[in-house]
Order: structure tokens, then sequence, then C-alpha cells
């Protein structure tokens, strides 16, 4: 999980070499250096991070200053460079060239170990936890209090309660990560790096994969941290989150500084233009279609949720040729379970589903497929797409057959085909062979959008469309989605964005507690109505 001013290095401070540990030692007056009295707890000067032998240079140059008590929003397009600079901060790459200073000492953090000795702790977008075991239990693993040779599970449970305590988070010591939502294990990582004793935290994207609540919820914790004298980074392509809890940005294009600028001087249009290096359009250019016929129908479908419960309880859709229907609501209130059973991937209890003739209720993903059914699922770990394979292999999942000569893969036809969706889509990589899981997030969710707008179809779901994708990818992506609509496409959108859905969308169903509980076209639909029908009200009171 939310800038032009050029950020020089400062060359003003007289420093000279340690003979022990590998760091520079500015002039001290009192035991404070020169460097602390400026105000910065962390410097990165001219940091440049190559691999393949020089052949990918992931940072080129950059140069990076924190000050002390400070929330700085480190901001760029997917694969720019930003997770890549913050994992050498943290010990899990080491430079090509360039220096880190912390607290005025230069450092070299060769592990993450070395890196918590330090300060540093970073909370990563994809979490670290034992789903099995307690939040005590997760807290603790690897610096376990003991008593007598065994550990001492009393004491985890105070430590996990004193530390969460002390900085306002509030989490049950016995409960199974299994059992806890996204935000509240976000919150355990958090307390993993403070009981570790760490000064300066980092962010990773933190909130990719919250809830809107839960988002409030994590800017409070940021401040709180902050009151208590920590220091934040946070790596965000959002820009209203950079400018809601951040006091200095940092742009990162390509691989190198594009500039810094005091987050009281920024507008979402200059961050824009900085990580993207051109003008941005905030508004989508929706085309002006005459609707066609229904194509898409949902008639009081029932499903249940993994716990056996009724999630979805008698939802009815109808989307025409042409069409875009967003679905706004709160997370957890059926959406999740309406549009895997849509796809198949879970059984629909009661009701039916079709695609213009097609009765396809209780069909197979593939009968599906065939049908004209394309799917960009919420989660593109779990369901679109195989990190071990490559971006060849994975753009060719559920459309072998498009690929084929005769019975044998064509692969030369795959390689020309992914080559140019990478340069359509703009997917930031050296080659179609690089791994899927090596790819950013955003990059990722490039491919796994390719492959499904490209294909045939008639049917379009679009959950969570530009989740984890920048400002440049997200306009992009968008208009894809909305050219569509002049191929007479039906499509439903989903998402925890209500801009998106506003921005996309001709009609707006509203789901709350597993129901449709409002459809407002999209010229009467307000933030405020969709707001009151979200939280389970009705706009006519």
């Amino acid at each position: 999980m939310t800038f032009f001013i050029n950020v020089l290095p400062d060359s003003g401070h007289d420093t000279g070499k340690d003979s022990g540990m590998t760091m520079n030692i500015a002039n001290e007056t009192n035991g404070e250096t020169e460097k602390e009295k400026a105000g910065y707890i962390l410097e990165m000067e001219n940091i440049r991070k190559e691999f393949l032998g020089g052949k990918v240079i992931a940072n080129e140059d950059i140069t990076l200053k924190v000050k002390k008590g400070e929330i700085h929003a480190i901001v760029g397009e997917n694969g720019a460079g930003k997770s890549t600079l913050m994992k050498m901060l943290n010990g899990l790459y080491e430079p090509t060239s360039g220096k880190i200073l912390y607290k005025g000492k230069e450092i070299n953090i060769d592990s993450p170990s070395v890196a918590a000795k330090t300060g540093i702790g970073m909370v990563y977008q994809h979490f670290m936890l034992i789903d099995t075991l307690t939040v005590a239990e997760n807290m603790v693993l690897g610096f376990e209090p003991s008593i007598m040779g065994k550990f001492d599970k009393k004491k985890a449970r105070q430590d996990v309660i004193d530390v969460a305590e002390k900085y306002g988070l509030n989490i049950n010591p016995d409960s199974k990560v299994e059992d806890l939502s996204v935000g509240i294990q976000q919150r355990i990582e958090i307390l993993k790096i403070l009981f570790k004793g760490a000064e300066l935290l980092i962010f990773d994207e933190p909130s990719a994969v919250l809830t809107p609540q839960e988002v409030k919820e994590l800017y409070q914790i940021m401040r709180n941290l902050v009151k208590e004298g920590k220091t934040i980074i946070f790596i965000t392509h959002k820009l209203q989150e950079v400018l809601d809890v951040s006091d200095n940005i940092t742009v990162i294009r390509k691989g190198k500084n594009a500039g810094s600028i005091k987050t009281s001087e920024a507008t979402k249009e200059i961050i824009a233009n900085m990580m993207v290096g051109r003008k941005v359009l905030f508004e989508v250019n929706r085309p002006d279609v005459e609707l066609g016929k229904d194509l898409v129908e949902v008639l009081n479908m029932r499903v249940n949720g993994d716990n056996g419960l009724e999630a979805v309880k008698g939802v009815d859709l109808i989307i025409h040729e042409g069409e875009v229907l967003g679905i706004a609501g709160v997370e957890g209130n059926g959406q999740t379970e309406l549009i895997e059973a849509l796809a198949g991937l879970r059984k629909v209890e009661k009701g039916s589903f079709r695609i213009g003739e097609q009765n396809l209720t209780h069909s197979s993903p593939r009968d599906r497929r065939e049908s004209g059914l394309s799917h960009i699922p919420e989660d593109r770990h779990k369901r679109a797409a195989i990190d071990d394979f490559t971006i060849e292999e994975n753009m060719i999942l559920g459309v072998e057959n498009d690929y084929c000569r005769g019975s044998i893969l064509d692969f030369g036809k795959i390689t020309e085909k992914t080559n140019e969706y990478i340069k359509k889509y703009d997917i930031r990589t050296p080659d179609s062979k690089v791994k899927f899981g090596g790819l950013s997030g955003g990059n990722q969710q490039k491919v796994v959008v390719a492959r499904e707008l490209e294909k045939e179809n008639r049917f379009i779901i679009a959950s969570q469309p530009t989740r984890g994708v920048d400002i440049g990818a997200i306009e992009m992506i968008h208009n894809t989605i909305l050219s569509e609509k002049k191929n007479k496409k039906a499509i439903l959108v989903v998402s925890a964005e209500l801009s998106e859905v506003m921005s996309l969308s001709d009609k707006i169903a509203v789901m709350y507690e597993g129901k449709i509980v409002g459809v407002l076209k999209r010229e009467e639909a307000t933030t405020e109505k969709l707001g009151i029908l979200m939280a389970g009200g009705k706009i006519d009171e």
C-alpha cells in the first residue's frame, strides 16, 4: 500500500572513513552528527542497481533524503524501480554502486537482519505470515522468548499486548492469522517490525489490498507511529493517498530521479506528470454507444461463501450489448462470490446465468471461456497466473488452442503475439521470457489484462482491474475497457475504488450483505448516494 524540484546530494558535509564497519562519520558535537542536526535519518546517494551483468538497470544514480519524523512517499510507474530501491535499504539487494547513510553514518546493509539491527523494517505488499499460527507466535517468530528451554507463550502474548497498546494497534494475541481480515494481518506485520525495534518503517503499497475502511485505519496508524517518533517511507501509486498522508514526495521514473516536492506544494496533476513524463488525463473518454439487446442475464442467483453460509442472496442483473455495469460496495458483501460464480469457480446454489442464448449456470470455466467470457480476477496470483511461468506461458493460459499448429504449439506465434501485447500494454520487462513472478505487481496485472481483453469474447468481467497499477496504466486500462463498448461487448466492472466505478459505468448496482440494494444510472449517481446505499441505507430517506 498512496513528486518538480530536483533533490541534489548534499556535498557540504565533511566525511571520513572508519576502519571497522563500513561507515562515513561526520563531525560530531556532543555525540550528535551534523547530518543528524540537519534532520536526515536516511540518505541514499547515487544508488545504482544492475541485474544480469548490467543488462538491466533497475536504479540509475538515485538520491533520496528522508527527514526524521516525516512520512515520505515514493511514487512512480510500475517497474520504475521503487521496490528495488527499498529492497536495498532492507538488505534484500546490495547496491551496485552508491552509498547509504543512516543517522549520518555510511552503512553496508547486506541482509534483512542487519537492517533490523540498524533500526529499519519493511512491511511488504504480500504479507509474510504463517496462517496456522497465532498472532503472538507470528510476531515473535525468530525471536521466541523461552523459559527453561521452552517457548514462553505467556511472555509472547504479553509482548504482543504491550507493543499493540503502545502504538494503538488493537489485536488479540491468541487469534489465528487465517481467521483475520487483511487489514488486521497488516497490523501484525507492522507489530513484527516494531517488536524488533524499527525506527524507520518502509511500507510497500500498503493500501493495495485493503478496504476503504481499512485504508483510513492505516492512515491513522501511520500518523500515530510518527507521533511516537518513528519515520515512515511508503511506496504507492495512489495520488490521493500521497496527498492525504505524506509530508514530502520523491518521484522515480524509469529507474531515475524525476524530482522531489513538498506535499503542501503538490497536486495530482503535478505528481502524475512527473511520474509519467506527460500530461495525464484524469477523465476517461466514454464513447457514446447505442445499447443493443440484453446479452447477459443473472436471475435470482444464490451462492454460498467459504463458510457454507449464503453470501449472494438472490441477485438479478441484466447487461446489454455495449453496456458497462458497475458494482459498488464495501468488500466482503458478496461481490467476490458473485464473480466467482459467474466465472464458474464457485457453485451456483440457485438461480441462473446466461450469455446470449446459452445457459451457463452449471457449466465449467472452459465452457464459459469458449462461450465468450473473459475474466480479470481480483486475485491474479490465485486465479489468473502462475508465478513460475514466463510471460509468454501466462499469456496463453486458457487460450492454448489459438496458438496451435495442428496439435503442436506454435512458439514463434506465441513470442510474436506476446511481444505485440508487451508493446501495446506497456509491460515493463527486458523480454517475453521473464518469469511472471519477477515482474512488479502492476506489470503482472497488465499481463492478465492483455490476455483477457485480447482474446475473443462477448462478456468481460473486470474485477479490481487496476489494483496495484500506476496512474499511466490505469488510464490505458480504462480506455481499453471502454473501447470494448464500441464492439458491443457486455462489461461488468467490480471495484473497491468508487471513482473507478463511476468513471467506467453506464449503470451502477450497489451490493450490501449479499443483495443488490439499489441501481443508479451514471448521471444520477453521486458519491453521497452510493455511500448511503453501501452502508445499507436508503437514498429516499
